[in-house]
């Protein structure tokens, strides 16, 4: 049984740890190890993750079974868009899918932001399970994105947003 709560310092190897099996699971085979590798150091780094907990106007969850990390997830307030969250992060140990994890971590984070209207979020278009996912919980297409990721590394995003319950 895994519990969702907000992520601690403590919590940050356990969660690179399972970003890199989780990432590498669902991207090496669209972009080959090199470049999986090239994104797992910059977005994964103990730096990046470090800032993420610090951020203000975001929350960082963990789903624990008080001996491992089954998941996590990471969303902010957009510095961009008004009365928008933007969810960057939501994912599961590739062993643990299908087990309601991942939802349990959307579900609180979907929370956690009482001034949103919208959850907006950006996936890459041929991960398809994500989409499904996505898709079931609420989700809708509302653009592209030609060129995302770090130093504009000309990945494609697929723009999914949700309007948020608002009372």
């Amino acid at each position: 049984m895994y519990f969702v709560r907000t992520a601690s310092e403590r919590d940050l190897d356990k969660v690179r740890a399972l970003l890199v099996e989780a990432f590498r699971s669902a991207y090496a085979d669209l972009y080959g190890e090199a470049k999986v590798s090239e994104l797992i150091a910059h977005l994964f780094s103990p730096a990046a993750l470090q800032a993420r907990l610090a951020k203000k106007n975001a929350e960082f969850l963990v789903a624990d079974n008080g001996k491992a990390v089954g998941g996590i997830g990471y969303a902010a307030m957009s510095d961009e868009r008004t009365k928008t969250v933007m969810l960057h992060l939501l994912y599961v140990r590739p062993s643990l899918h299908r087990q309601g994890i991942g939802r349990q971590i959307f579900a609180e984070l979907e929370t956690c932001f009482p001034d949103a209207e919208i959850m907006r979020l950006e996936v890459e278009p041929r991960n398809e399970k994500a989409i499904a996912f996505y898709h079931a919980h609420g989700f809708t297409d509302a653009g592209r994105n030609e060129n995302d990721g770090p130093g504009q590394s000309g990945i494609a995003t697929l723009v999914l947003e949700k309007q948020l319950d608002t009372h």
